[in-house]
């Protein structure tokens, strides 16, 4: 929930993340993590998994990528079943 300006303009920066200095070390490499797990065609290296433990422990691992493992069920669940957005999160227009 966007509760901040801070929070809602780290949502309106997200397609900007790796540009944008809004985000911390940290949100970079759990939102790299992130794309790696999500994107066809890309991996979650050695490299990226040695950054990821350098701010997470095992248990936090462990709960971020369910979260993203979730969310990505969650959008190839709802595409094909034509489940539209309930509007609860609003991203900005790209």
């Amino acid at each position: 929930m966007i509760d901040n300006g801070e929070d809602a303009e780290k949502v309106t920066q997200l397609a900007n993340w790796r540009t944008s200095d809004i985000y911390t070390p940290k949100e970079r490499v759990a939102l790299e993590y992130a794309e790696g797990m999500t994107i066809t065609g890309q991996r979650v290296d050695d490299a990226l998994f040695a950054r990821l433990r350098e701010y997470f422990d095992d248990a936090q691992i462990v709960e971020l990528t369910a979260g993203i493992a979730m969310e990505n069920f969650r959008s190839k669940f709802n595409a094909p079943l034509q489940v539209e957005a309930q509007g609860f999160c609003v991203l900005p227009p790209r």
